[in-house]
């Protein structure tokens, strides 16, 4: 096994794990502190709470959210960032930082590839 490959394989498994169309999303959100389901769904336009749920499921599966029911009528159940996924906020600032500066370029240069590109023989 090379050094790159050996190097690959933690990168591929925690990209398995967060490079869901929401989980980064949900992580980079609950960054900005504990919240309950409904206003972490209110944050996050679009998402469904079939979708909410099981990626807040994943996440606290995988150690990256912590789930805490407070024993209240009703029920009061909060989510937060465990260490393990508060570890991963300054790489999201990175790359949150990264597409803010490239995110020009970068569309740019897909929409100039898509008008060159052929489209396949019918």
């Amino acid at each position: 096994m090379t050094y790159e490959t050996k190097l690959a394989c933690p990168i591929q498994r925690t990209m398995a794990m967060i490079a869901d169309k929401w989980k980064v999303v949900v992580i980079y959100t609950l960054g900005k502190g504990t919240m309950r389901f409904g206003e972490l769904q209110r944050a996050l336009e679009g998402i469904t709470p079939k979708v909410l749920t099981r990626q807040l499921r994943d996440l606290e599966s995988d150690g990256l959210v912590s789930r805490r029911v407070h024993a209240e009528i009703p029920p009061r159940v909060e989510y937060s960032l465990t260490n393990l996924g508060r570890e991963l906020l300054p790489i999201l600032d990175q790359l949150h930082e990264w597409a803010t500066r490239n995110s020009v370029a970068l569309l740019t240069r897909r929409e100039d590839r898509q008008k060159t590109e052929r489209p396949p023989a019918a």
